[in-house]
């Protein structure tokens, strides 16, 4: 691949430099050994930038994300900016990219890898082989609706509202995404909401099928409340492939299939934008876990999640699936050697190696040469 593929680097807060430098070194590897270069640019998001800038996300850092082929994210937060004004806050710089990139599609995968079945917090039985991949909707619904806000009433009282908006256009978008993904995977899709309460579940509901009857009659659709398919995760989640929801309900059912594989630190995310005439879309790749600010700095952090994260980049940016594979082919047999981060230190600890941040991102480089 040629090395003009432009990336933005965005580590933000708490351990998010820390796992993004083991990153970088993948990175600086498989353009060395498989000639996946890319021209990077880094930047700072969150609180980092608020302190720097005044701002969570710059626009020039913005302009930045708008031109790249992607950006690979860490995470921001923490409690030292837990007190700034709303609009500043560290998480405001995400949700500014999300929206003006137009990312409306978060993919998250959950993936119980054979060496930790006995982290799950479920019996091994009910999570081996888990492989789901959740798409939540990433750019409406009560996160972006208005009106929102709060008022006090003349009683004294304080009220706060917020809108659940959702149009035809939105909803059929990010489901064509779950059925695309379903037919590369196997071939079944569950749509989630609460179309027994809310409007916008039924009109959820209603273009869902209309989609699936139109362009996509070839993979299976079901239904189901979201509250029904929190329980069924936890009953049985391998029967689900795909999953495609709204974004409130896609921020909790995504978190809770990701409580089954273990730990927080190894699971990765894409948020997708729509593909223009060449096909490429805007696109940013973050962990889910968060900045963990109790961690920061310790070299304690898993940095799995991100590596992970920059093998969803791979595949689903620049159609490198054979490389991505090898990334986490390398993360799975360092796995299966016993390599463990305190957050996967649960059960029986017998031959395993715990290891911080940067051993942790050693092995997967040596993994890495090893297979190569």
């Amino acid at each position: 691949m040629a090395s003009n593929r432009n990336l933005l680097v965005l580590p933000g807060d708490g351990i998010g430099p820390e796992v993004m430098n083991e990153v970088r070194k993948i990175i600086a590897w498989m353009g060395k050994k498989r000639a996946v270069g890319f021209d990077i640019t880094e930047d700072l998001v969150g609180g980092a930038a608020l302190d720097k800038h005044g701002v969570p996300l710059t626009d020039d850092a913005m302009k930045t994300a708008l031109e790249a082929d992607a950006v690979l994210f860490g995470s921001v937060g923490g409690p030292k900016w837990d007190n700034v004004e709303f609009d500043k806050k560290p998480e405001r710089g995400l949700l500014r990219l999300r929206k003006e990139m137009d990312l409306f599609a978060n993919l998250r995968p959950a993936k119980v890898f054979d060496p930790l079945v006995d982290a799950s917090s479920l019996k091994p039985e009910i999570v081996k082989g888990l492989d789901i991949m959740i798409i939540r909707e990433l750019t409406s619904g009560v996160y972006f609706g208005e009106p929102r806000g709060r008022t006090k009433l003349a009683n004294g009282d304080f009220e706060a509202f917020d809108t659940q908006r959702y149009n035809s256009s939105e909803i059929r978008r990010v489901c064509a995404v779950a059925f695309e993904l379903a037919r590369k995977r196997s071939n079944k899709v569950c749509s989630s909401e609460k179309a027994n309460v809310m409007h916008t579940g039924v009109l959820w509901r209603e273009e869902a099928t209309k989609l699936h009857k139109e362009k996509y009659a070839d993979v299976q659709l079901s239904h189901m409340y979201a509250d029904a398919l929190a329980m069924q995760l936890l009953r049985s989640p391998n029967q689900f492939d795909v999953i495609v929801t709204d974004n409130l309900f896609g921020d909790i059912l995504s978190d809770e299939a990701s409580m089954l594989t273990g730990s927080l630190g190894l699971l990765p995310s894409a948020s997708l934008g729509a593909a223009d005439a060449t096909g490429r879309r805007k696109a940013m790749y973050e962990p889910i876990h968060g900045s963990a600010p109790d961690i920061a700095g310790k070299g304690l952090a898993n940095p799995i999640a991100q590596a992970l994260s920059y093998a969803m980049m791979l595949r689903y940016s620049f159609d490198l699936d054979k490389d991505a594979d090898l990334v986490e082919k390398a993360i799975e047999n360092v796995l299966a050697a016993g390599y463990r981060t305190g957050d996967l230190l649960v059960g029986n600890t017998d031959g395993v190696k715990k290891v911080g941040t940067q051993e942790m991102g050693d092995a997967i480089i040596k993994e890495l040469d090893r297979l190569a």
